[in-house]
């Protein structure tokens, strides 16, 4: 089996995690289709300590076989697929030296270059994409197919020297429960790497801090025609408060390290209504500072409307991992020679998100984040650059080999 045949099969095991069903972990049962897959393979390639939870989490361990003690190494990726898009019957399809045009995904769905105008710098590759109406899954079943490929070879390379290595693959990372049943004592690694991001020549060692908040409004309803001086339209309230907040802060209008503040839900009628965000930004402070700001466009609200009228709920999802991973360079430092071994020049891309790594490195176990060769995740026009996906099972051999390689 090739890497993309790999990739396919994981592809079109549907793994959609659930927002809805954010309390149970994992959200949806149908994650434990591709954990079962992955388990009996683990258990097939000779792994030990190989076990499938009650929360769908895989863990396996293959022991070193150096003649003297190093660290053990960690590689983990996540199982589900974004709840933005579906990912049932996902059909993907090898495009083989790609020329750099526009690609026809069916008859109704093109994926345009001047839409997504990197990928003209990827002429000549080999694609893995969809067709159209699912995403494909590369995020993060790339992440685990390089695993996977990287275990297989070497069980049939047994003169490889290695120490010990840890992998797992978790539930849930979509809605950021990925690390909330991780258990770090059973994984065993002194440090890990999330292969969880795009191009193969990306090193992420910061992502977002991120919270989120919910917004209620209470209103008074009352038959409109007898409304004056009596009515509050909670709806009407919602609107009000989501003008106040700063026009350049919304995902549209920033890049880089710039954060948001993002309106992802709504709902509501003169009655009440509801508004729901997540708030990002790679500097806490900043992170703070937007609080602060819906803090007060609450008071607004409340002195125009009454007291009551609007509350909210901040609750903090994960922080910036760098400030954690400054304290052990070697880890980054791994990576980076592992990478330029490639022939890559090294991408340091501060994650605009979040991986499950973030909340493992403030919890005792220091996780970057490399790439598997995916991009444009989350939607139809997903894909796999396919050389890059066999590239990275060599990216985690080369870190495998270079810790083996400590005295």
């Amino acid at each position: 089996m090739s890497a993309v045949e790999r990739l396919i099969r994981y592809c079109q095991i549907d793994t959609q995690s659930d927002p809805a069903n954010e309390d149970v972990t994992p959200s949806t049962e149908k994650q434990f289709n591709l954990a079962r897959v992955l388990e009996q393979e683990l258990n097939e390639l000779g792994l030990e300590d190989v076990c499938l939870d009650e929360h769908c989490y895989v863990y396996a361990k293959l022991p070193g076989n150096l003649d003297h003690e190093v660290k053990t190494v960690g590689f983990i990726a996540h199982m589900d697929t974004a709840p933005d898009f579906s990912g049932t019957n996902v059909k993907p399809r090898i495009i083989r030296n790609f020329d750099g045009n526009d690609i026809a995904l069916n008859d109704e769905v093109t994926l345009k270059m001047d839409s997504f105008p990197w990928m003209r710098d990827l002429k000549g590759k080999d694609l893995l994409v969809t067709d159209g109406n699912t995403l494909l899954g590369a995020d993060d079943k790339a992440g685990i197919t390089c695993i996977m490929e990287a275990l297989v070879w070497m069980k049939e390379h047994p003169e490889f020297r290695h120490g010990p290595i840890a992998v797992a693959f978790t539930p849930d990372e979509e809605i950021g429960n990925g690390p909330k049943y991780f258990d770090i004592e059973k994984f065993g690694a002194d440090f890990a790497y999330t292969m969880d991001g795009g191009t193969v020549a990306e090193l992420s060692d910061e992502t977002f801090n991120a919270a989120s908040a919910v917004v209620k409004f209470k209103g008074f309803s009352i038959h409109p025609g007898e409304a004056k001086d009596k009515m509050i339209n909670a709806a009407l309230a919602a609107s009000e408060f989501a003008s106040l907040l700063p026009k350049h802060m919304i995902p549209a209008h920033t890049e880089g390290r710039e954060g948001f503040i993002h309106l992802h839900n709504m709902k509501g009628d003169c009655e009440s209504a509801e508004l729901e965000y997540i708030i990002r930004d790679h500097d806490y402070a900043k992170l703070q500072a937007k609080k602060e700001l819906m803090r007060n466009a609450l008071d607004y609200i409340n002195a125009e409307y009454g007291e009551g009228t609007a509350e909210i709920t901040f609750r903090d999802s994960y922080r910036n991992m760098k400030e954690i991973l400054n304290q052990y360079p070697e880890v980054c430092a791994y990576g980076e020679k592992a990478i330029k071994e490639l022939g890559y020049e090294i991408v340091h891309e501060p994650v605009r998100g979040g991986t499950d790594g973030a909340q493992l490195s403030f919890r005792g176990l220091p996780c970057p984040n490399l790439g598997a060769g995916g991009g444009n995740f989350h939607g139809r026009y997903e894909y796999c650059v396919i050389n890059e996906l066999e590239e990275a099972r060599t990216l985690i051999l080369n870190i495998i080999r270079l810790i083996s390689e400590e005295v």
